[in-house]
């Protein structure tokens, strides 16, 4: 076993895992560490063991615990990165580049000036790059990012009220398809189920586990089913309370009752006189495959 810790560059930004090297650095403490863009100003947000055999390459290490000097550099990378993106804007502008800048920072040791941008398509920025480069006196990078990415950097708040999900505790996208707002019942109207970057709400994914085991065992609208009374068939179901309404055909006259997921038998058979529910069904998927562009991969 070895001991890893855990840095992040960003608020809520991914974990990355560095080797301690003997430093000292724990939970909470700010390091210098050494990536692949070189040294970089990052917080320690988790330390743990990991088996050797586990590793898949060799770990980059801490450097040092952030000395006062580190900390006032960083800060003073922060506030350079922000005149660094008001100066290119002005760029963009002067060549014309349809493309929206969200971010700007340095490397830790000034040895990479990167920016982030949204844009509708492909932007040629290599004229800009040059310009950007003998005013900055260093490398550029410019990133095109997503609009998810976009709304985590620049937060916002949701329907729900809290600030949003992504730019507030997750560190990570997780997929999110049309499919979960099917199945929790929810309304396919665009507007009511897409986020701020107009992508499908990530709250979407919270409870999809627990509808996931309920539908397993609900039986479909229009299933025949078994119960206590005899046979009946399913008209309506109520997913978060486990109900089931049934229709029971007395002679001309038809009873409804309602009855918990526990106390019906499945039968995989269904009424011949719901078969126009079927048609609805279709039409809902038909819905579903026009709001495909709204997911989350």
């Amino acid at each position: 076993m070895i001991d890893v810790v855990g840095v992040r560059f960003k608020r809520n930004g991914k974990i990355y895992y560095f080797a301690p090297n003997e430093t000292g650095a724990k939970k909470n403490d700010d390091v210098i560490v050494e990536t692949v863009r070189g040294l970089e100003y990052g917080n320690i947000v988790t330390v743990k063991e990991i088996d050797e055999d586990e590793m898949q390459s060799e770990l980059k290490p801490v450097i040092r615990i952030a000395t006062m000097e580190d900390k006032s550099r960083n800060i003073d990378n922060r506030n350079r990165a922000k005149e660094a993106l008001i100066i290119c804007e002005q760029q963009c502008k002067r060549h014309s580049l349809e493309m929206k800048l969200i971010n700007a920072e340095y490397t830790f040791d000034n040895s990479k000036l990167l920016f982030y941008f949204t844009a509708e398509g492909r932007i040629d920025f290599r004229e800009l790059v040059k310009d950007l480069a003998s005013i900055f006196k260093t490398r550029i990078e410019l990133r095109q990012i997503g609009v998810r990415d976009e709304a985590k950097t620049i937060g916002a708040l949701g329907c729900c009220g809290r600030e949003c999900c992504c730019s507030s505790f997750l560190s990570e996208f997780t997929p999110v398809s049309i499919k979960m707002a099917k199945d929790q019942g929810l309304s396919l109207n665009p507007t009511k189920i897409s986020g701020v970057c107009g992508r499908l709400m990530c709250c979407l994914k919270y409870e999809q586990d627990g509808y996931e085991d309920i539908l397993r065992r609900m039986p479909r609208v229009g299933e025949i089913v078994e119960t206590e009374r005899g046979k009946g068939t399913v008209v309506s179901t109520y997913t978060i309370q486990e109900l089931v309404k049934i229709i029971f055909a007395k002679g001309e006259e038809s009873e409804y009752e309602l009855y918990s997921l526990d106390e019906v038998k499945r039968t995989k058979k269904f009424d011949k006189k719901f078969e126009n529910i079927s048609s609805e069904l279709k039409e809902e998927e038909a819905k579903i495959e026009e709001l495909k562009d709204l997911e989350r991969e």
